[in-house]
């Protein structure tokens, strides 16, 4: 069986092609992310769209991948009936504790300390609770992608119950948790690698990876710097 492949398009989108073989997408800003190289907007084929909340800098290409590839949409339930009034079929509502099986992968909805609106004919309506994922692969890896989110005490919880080897953190600040926040929810976790996001893309987004290898420094957590379009295993 393969290994986890993930890579970053920038700001919190990433795609990941399971040991399985199945693409996924996680939060899919594309095309108007500033952050995301051209040579990194033909996201290809795709079976499954993890989707943590209806903000735009994660749904704004969840619509027309979902139509141009077929994939499977995953998000909290108001969000999912918003995208079906949008025209999607293949749409799974869920809510924080449930889990949801596909393929091989176990998907565990979690929550996250954010707020949650989508846009609908130029105003912006409640899209349910902000959240995260925890996924299990199927070679038994256990990642944990946070969406947008603060530091939260539960952490510690799905570090008990789902034991993450490796987290998809936050660290931009101001609208999420910045590097001394993320540095604190990997101890609650007790990850072994990091991937930061939401970082960089602008100018507000002030924290960096270097300023939470260095909270991190002789924890044995692995930061993983990626550049946008960058691939890792």
């Amino acid at each position: 069986m393969a290994h986890l492949s993930i890579t970053w398009l920038g700001h919190s989108t990433f795609t990941l092609r399971t040991p399985g073989g199945m693409r996924v997408i996680f939060d899919p800003w594309v095309q108007t992310n500033p952050a995301c190289p051209d040579s990194a907007k033909k996201v290809g084929a795709l079976d499954l769209m993890l989707v943590t909340h209806g903000h735009s800098d994660h749904t704004a290409d969840a619509v027309s991948l979902a139509r141009e590839t077929g994939a499977q949409v995953v998000a909290p339930f108001e969000l999912a009936v918003l995208f079906q009034q949008k025209g999607l079929k293949n749409v799974v509502g869920m809510n924080p504790g449930g889990t949801l099986h596909v393929r091989g992968l176990a998907i565990t909805m979690v929550q996250a300390v954010h707020s949650s609106s989508y846009e609908v004919d130029g105003a912006n309506v409640y899209a349910g609770l902000a959240t995260g994922y925890v996924v299990r692969f199927e070679d038994g890896l256990v990642a944990y992608y946070a969406g947008d989110t603060s530091v939260f005490g539960d952490m510690r919880l799905i570090g008990e119950m789902y034991r993450p080897t490796l987290a998809f953190l936050p660290i931009g600040d101001l609208f999420t948790m910045g590097p001394e926040q993320a540095a604190v929810a990997c101890d609650l976790l007790g990850v072994k690698q990091v991937i930061p996001m939401h970082w960089g893309t602008f100018p507000l987004l002030t924290g960096t990876p270097a300023r939470l290898r260095e909270l991190v420094a002789g924890k044995g957590i692995d930061v993983v710097d990626l550049k946008p379009g960058d691939t890792t295993e």
